[in-house]
C-alpha cells in the first residue's frame, strides 16, 4: 500500500489551511501559503518528489493546485507518470497513469478552463475599475509595506539629513507623507503631537 500524500495551499499567512483537507487522513502533508500563479512554489515540490509510484496524491480543487489548465496538466501528468494517483476532493475526480476514465480527463480540462477564465474576467474589471477611478481622481494605488530592516533604514537616513528632506525620503521609499510619519514614528524619530503639526504645516 503506498501513501497518502496531501497538498494545500493557501494565498496568504491569514487564511485558514485545516478546513481544505478536513476529516482526510494523510501520511504526510505539504502546505503552501503563496500565489498560485505559477508551479515554483516550495511545498508543491517538495510534495511531487516526495511521492512514489503507489502514492495517492490528494488536493482539496484544482484551483489550490494550479492557476493555468496548462500547468494542471503538467503537474498531473507528472505525479500519474511517476504511478501516483491524483484526487480532487471538491470536483470528485481521480486520475490514474492508464488514463482509464476520460470523462474524468475531459472534466479536468473542463473545470480547469472554467477556472482560468473566472480569473482573466476578474482581472479585467479590477483593471477597469482603476481605469475608472483614476479618471475619476480616486485611485491612490497601493500603500507600500516596509519590513522592520527598511524602517531602521528609512530612520537612520532621516535621523543623518537632521529631519530635513522628508518628501524626498518619501519619494525614495515609495510612502506617502502619511505613511512617512507613522514609519518615522514606529521607529521614534516623532511623536504623535510632532507627527500632528508637521502635517498640519504642509
Amino acid at each position: 500500500m503506498g501513501h497518502v500524500v496531501g497538498y494545500i495551499r493557501v494565498s496568504s499567512i491569514g487564511q485558514n489551511t485545516e478546513r481544505q483537507l478536513d476529516g482526510i487522513t494523510t501520511d504526510k502533508t505539504f502546505t503552501d501559503k503563496a500565489s498560485g500563479k505559477d508551479t515554483n512554489r516550495p511545498q508543491l515540490q517538495a510534495a511531487i518528489d516526495h511521492c512514489r509510484e503507489g502514492d495517492t496524491f490528494i488536493v482539496h480543487s484544482i484551483d489550490r493546485l494550479a492557476r493555468s489548465l496548462g500547468d494542471l496538466e503538467k503537474i498531473v501528468e507528472t505525479l500519474t507518470a511517476k504511478g501516483v494517483v491524483v484526487k480532487f476532493i471538491t470536483q470528485g475526480l481521480t486520475f490514474t497513469n492508464d488514463r482509464a476514465d476520460p470523462m474524468a480527463t475531459l472534466m479536468m480540462h473542463m473545470l480547469g478552463a472554467v477556472a482560468q477564465f473566472e480569473r482573466a474576467l476578474i482581472k479585467e474589471r479590477q483593471l477597469e475599475g482603476i481605469a475608472i477611478a483614476k479618471e475619476a481622481g480616486k485611485y491612490r494605488g497601493g500603500v507600500a509595506k516596509l519590513t522592520p530592516e527598511k524602517v531602521r533604514e528609512l530612520a537612520a537616513e532621516d535621523e543623518a539629513a537632521n529631519s530635513k528632506g522628508r518628501s524626498a525620503l518619501a519619494k525614495k521609499y515609495g510612502l506617502s507623507r502619511e505613511s512617512l510619519y507613522k514609519y518615522l514614528e514606529q521607529a521614534g524619530r516623532i511623536t504623535r503631537s510632532k507627527k500632528t503639526a508637521e502635517g498640519a504645516a504642509q
